[in-house]
């Protein structure tokens, strides 16, 4: 059964210490070997002496090697990035057309080369400066990693200089060098440090990665995707993260860079569904922000965009810790290609859609509010206000911590969750009640609030539709719309509408609903008075869920 979601989020976020260091605001030919003058033929007479000519020695026909051998020559080898494009910003918005920068280093004479994957995924076109120079090369991304930060390019062009993988123990107390062009400046930066710690913590926002390496060879926005290198210009990591704050810095170890790169040059993506994003969670919602999507992904042929929240893979929530770990390890153990359940939050239209990765498109799913829209229609009254919406929300429980929803923080201004009792005063059902005033919630159609109530014993007693008519009704001053089928994957029922109450033009929802086992039954009943309201029923109603045990 499909697990509720949320419908709304604050866009204020909770980012961890470990902070992304992507994105500022920017030849020889082989020799041939010179064959020797062939021998005088046998059958002439021996010619007079004469002085002998001048012959250029033959060249060697071993090829020369392009690779750095030296701490000086690394900046030939390394390289600035400025991907353009457009993305979605969780705390900016819709950023159309901007620029992000990083650094990369190359690892092929032909021009392959090493950078992270939240500098270059998603980016419309690809811009790289070799060196230092100052014009700058085309170049297109081969494969991606989103779990593990990498991407390997190819730039336009041969006879490159290049980099080589250090071949020796990476061990604590090792000089290091951290290479490339931070903060869009296009000058070369070298910074020098020692390896602090050989494995640390790569569990971050953006990335999952299994073997990190510690330093504190300062690098800056900007470096990401730059090499970590040794004294005599060899690769020991990737540069992808940083801690300021506490001198720390982080680079993607050789091993754990090495066995990504060779299928990413192939043009084989690893743990990665095609997304540039972060885990965000900020105790209302959880899940992975997508700012950009790479053409031809999975998630491009799923549907998923810049700008929706990857809330659920394979019905498990996703970012709970603010972490990619969960999502990288769905990731690894199913396999990128594998046909995968999704549920994606896209915030701009507040609706929630599922599908399948490598599978069915997203498709929007049940949205109570719409319904509710749709078919009350021409009944909604004038004074049915707008509204601007809530701001925040807050998990609520009852008494008895057996009913769980989300409601506006200022709804939680009257609360109640004190159970219904019996006559006899045995306990009949848990019960939670919440408004901006109780009172004139039940009294007046001009406050908005919620009850909701279930009950084993009342289980006994009613189907949906008899508590429908037990409980519910007599509205007088509303029109009744009719009686309505309900089901969103956990509990199924049945719901009546009321619209245009008296003057105010309110609506009123009551819903009947039972699990599939039909061990208790559930009575939820929400006055919305303005839009805003509308907005608050949805995420009652993709919350609210009987956690604990029915007393």
């Amino acid at each position: 059964m499909r697990r509720k979601t949320y419908y709304w989020i604050s866009i204020a976020l909770v980012l961890l210490l470990l902070s992304s260091l992507a994105c500022g605001l920017s030849d020889g030919d082989e020799a041939t070997a010179t064959p020797a003058p062939p021998p005088p033929p046998a059958t002439q007479p021996p010619a007079e002496p004469t002085d002998a000519p001048d012959v250029e020695a033959p060249e060697s026909t071993t090829p020369r090697s392009g690779a750095v051998s030296s701490l000086e020559s690394v900046q030939s080898a390394v390289i600035q990035i400025e991907a353009q494009g457009s993305f979605v910003d969780p705390q900016v918005g819709l950023q159309l057309n901007v620029a992000g920068s990083g650094s990369g280093f190359i690892i092929d004479e032909s021009g392959i080369a090493v950078t992270n994957n939240h500098v270059v995924t998603g980016a419309a076109l690809l811009r790289v400066w070799v060196g230092g120079e100052s014009q700058p090369r085309n170049a297109r991304v081969l494969g991606v990693s989103e779990c593990s930060d990498l991407a390997v390019i190819d730039i336009d062009g041969e006879g490159y200089p290049y980099l080589e993988w250090y071949d020796g123990p990476i061990a604590t107390g090792l000089d290091v060098y951290a290479a490339g062009f931070p903060l869009g400046d296009p000058e070369f930066t070298l910074t020098r440090g020692i390896v602090s710690k050989e494995r640390a913590s790569g569990e971050t926002n953006w990335a999952s990665v299994d073997a990190v390496i510690e330093h504190d060879a300062t690098i800056n926005p900007g470096n990401s995707g730059g090499p970590l290198v040794t004294a005599d210009g060899k690769l020991v990591g990737v540069n992808y993260a940083g801690a300021f704050s506490v001198n720390q810095y982080f680079a993607i170890a050789r091993d754990e860079a090495i066995k990504v790169i060779d299928p990413l040059r192939a043009g084989q993506d690893v743990t990665s569904i095609g997304v540039n994003g972060e885990a965000v969670a900020d105790g209302s919602i959880s899940g992975i922000w997508v700012a950009s999507v790479k053409s031809g992904s999975p998630a491009d042929r799923a549907g998923v965009r810049g700008g929706d929240i990857i809330t659920m893979i394979e019905g498990l929530i996703l970012a709970t810790d603010g972490t990619m770990s969960d999502y990288c390890d769905i990731l690894r153990t199913h396999g990128s290609d594998s046909t995968l359940r999704v549920e994606v939050l896209r915030y701009a239209t507040e609706e929630v859609l599922e599908g399948q990765l490598n599978g069915r498109e997203l498709e929007q799913v049940f949205s109570f509010a719409q319904e509710i829209e749709d078919q009350v229609g021409a009944d909604l009254g004038e004074d049915f206000t707008g509204g601007t919406g809530y701001d925040e929300y807050m998990e609520v429980w009852d008494d008895t911590d057996t009913l769980v929803m989300e409601i506006p923080v200022e709804w939680s201004r009257d609360f109640d969750g004190r159970p219904y009792l019996a006559d006899d005063g045995s306990l009949y059902a848990a019960d939670v009640q919440a408004s901006t005033d109780l009172d004139a919630f039940w009294s007046t159609y001009s406050t908005p609030g919620v009850r909701f109530l279930a009950s084993n014993l009342l289980a006994q007693d009613y189907d949906e539709g008899s508590l429908l008519d037990e409980f519910g009704g007599g509205y007088g001053d509303c029109v009744y719309d009719g009686r309505f089928e309900y089901d969103d994957g956990l509990y199924t029922g049945l719901y009546d509408l009321y619209a245009d109450c008296s003057d105010v033009g309110s609506i009123i929802a009551e819903l009947a609903a039972v699990p599939d086992h039909r061990g208790y039954i559930i009575f939820i009943q929400i006055q919305a008075v303005t839009e805003a309201d509308l907005d608050a029923l949805d995420r009652i109603l993709a919350t609210f869920m009987v956690a604990g045990d029915m007393p």
